[in-house]
């Protein structure tokens, strides 16, 4: 048996689908993770998702559709997790195409229906951001989750939409999705985040990497994002519940206007009209501002220096954890040092390291 199973903001949306696979359905049956390459400025330097023009070694799944094998390699300065998570991880994945708007993943997805005659169809969001109107405050990445939504809500093909880890994005709190989620479908476990463990180690994935750290009992407050965002781990973060797609549409005005979009400029349009903003967009301004910066060298001594008045202050705060991509960017480092300020700091003090998490430990 086939399941499908579409990330539906790409990035760690991807990972977490793995986890979902191995909870709810276990190795009897194959995963396609039909998802974005869409990894944000801290691993791919180039402004909004890629297409399969920005890759080589692709693979064909159907006529619209392009696998995404171990092989394959980003094509400079393009860069991308997806092979990496292919070796890594036993699903097949399959590369969601942006270019010709709503009305193309909806091909896409229609030509995989009829290819792969899955199981089961789901729509994964971790977070809940899918179910923005798109005028929140808080709001911050609502293209692609909108884009998928649109295109499946458009798929003659029953689709359960799932949401997991309410709140852990940041763009919508838990107490405004708790109203708007469905049945409780799992608690993720410990044992559920086993499988993606290794991966969780090396993905920038803050939403994902929070969803596995509450499975693993984690509690407290994160501080993620470049800006510092505090997001309360609770026992809620490890929840899974099923959402009316039907319903979510209904909320959602981006993901309805977009519905008939043949681009990627008209999906961008129509978001800057509805949201007030395009965070392709920010991305483009965010990266012409890095090309002008002059990271931090990775100096050992220097660096936890600098970690030791970033915890002090965290403290201060009430922050209990923070993502080592947060840290990243707190200590001025470029996106390319993150693994290696990983392995200094897990090195260095590996008791902090609650994977994939780095604890703020209370003052001594």
């Amino acid at each position: 048996m086939t399941r499908l199973i579409v990330a539906a903001g790409g990035g760690g949306d991807a990972v977490a689908a793995a986890m979902l696979h191995a909870a709810l359905y276990g190795d009897e049956d194959q995963a396609v993770i039909l998802t974005y390459a869409w990894d944000r400025l801290l691993i791919d330097p180039v402004p909004g998702p890629r297409g399969p023009d920005d890759f080589t070694g692709l693979e064909p799944l159907t006529p619209t559709v392009r696998k995404v094998p171990a092989k394959a390699r980003p094509i400079a300065p393009a860069g991308s997790t997806l092979p990496r998570l292919a070796a890594e991880l036993p699903h097949a994945f399959a590369l969601i195409d942006p270019s010709h708007g709503a009305e193309g993943v909806t091909r896409q997805l229609e030509d995989l229906v009829t290819h792969l005659q899955p199981t089961s169809i789901d729509l994964l969001d971790v977070g809940g951001d899918v179910l923005a109107r798109g005028d929140e405050p808080t709001l911050k990445s609502p293209l692609a989750d909108s884009l998928t939504l649109a295109a499946c809500g458009q798929v003659n093909a029953p689709i359960r939409l799932l949401v997991a880890g309410p709140g852990l994005d940041g763009e919508l709190s838990p107490e405004d999705l708790r109203s708007m989620l469905g049945p409780l479908v799992h608690t993720f476990t410990a044992k559920d985040a086993e499988p993606v463990g290794p991966v969780l180690d090396w993905h920038p994935s803050e939403a994902t990497g929070m969803l596995t750290a509450t499975a693993r009992g984690v509690r407290g407050t994160c501080e993620i994002r470049d800006a510092g965002l505090p997001i309360p781990l609770t026992d809620e973060g490890p929840t899974l519940h099923a959402v009316d797609l039907d319903d979510a549409l209904s909320r959602n005005e981006l993901a309805r206007a977009i519905m008939s979009t043949t681009t990627l400029g008209q999906v961008e349009a129509l978001s800057r009209e509805i949201c007030g903003f395009s965070e392709i967009d920010y991305e483009r301004n965010k990266a012409l501002w890095l090309k002008e910066q002059r990271p931090t060298k990775l100096d050992a001594e220097s660096v936890l220096r600098q970690l030791a008045q970033f915890e002090a202050e965290a403290r201060s705060r009430g922050v209990t954890h923070t993502t080592f991509r947060h840290l990243t960017e707190a200590l001025n480092l470029d996106g390319s040092q993150r693994d290696d300020l990983r392995r200094l700091l897990v090195k260095s003090r590996p008791e902090q390291y609650t994977a994939p998490l780095w604890r703020i430990p209370a003052a001594s």
